[in-house]
């Protein structure tokens, strides 16, 4: 097994105690980290940007939703005040509002005529 590198017996070093001591000193974990910083550094960057991002999209749906209620509440405002208009236009309340303002105009007693070009 030693042509490919490979130990039956499982490494021991010399100063005795080998693996276990190296892992409850934190020499092990610490190597570890040294290798893999930049990934571990990648990982962090991502996990912040996930963060970041859900606060993000949360704070657009507030946004929307306040919004689609102001829509909603505007597009209310709008069909109310086109009936008013409406309801004020008609010729019985023009000629009422004419005479409760005691303005000098009368109704036309004559037909409109069309013009023809």
């Amino acid at each position: 097994m030693e042509e490919y590198g490979y130990d039956a017996q499982p490494a021991r070093e010399a100063e005795g105690g080998g693996l276990m001591r190296k892992v409850l000193a934190g020499g092990l974990i610490a190597e570890k980290w040294r290798k893999n910083f930049w990934f571990l550094l990648l990982v962090a960057g991502l996990g912040i940007y996930y963060i970041y991002n859900g606060y993000a999209v949360e704070r657009l749906h507030r946004e929307r939703t306040a919004l689609e209620r102001e829509v909603k509440d505007l597009r209310f405002e709008s069909i109310t005040t086109a009936a008013d208009l409406m309801f004020m236009c008609k010729q019985s309340e023009v000629i009422k509002r004419i005479k409760r303002e005691g303005m000098a105009l009368e109704e036309s007693k004559e037909p409109p005529v069309k013009i023809y070009r």
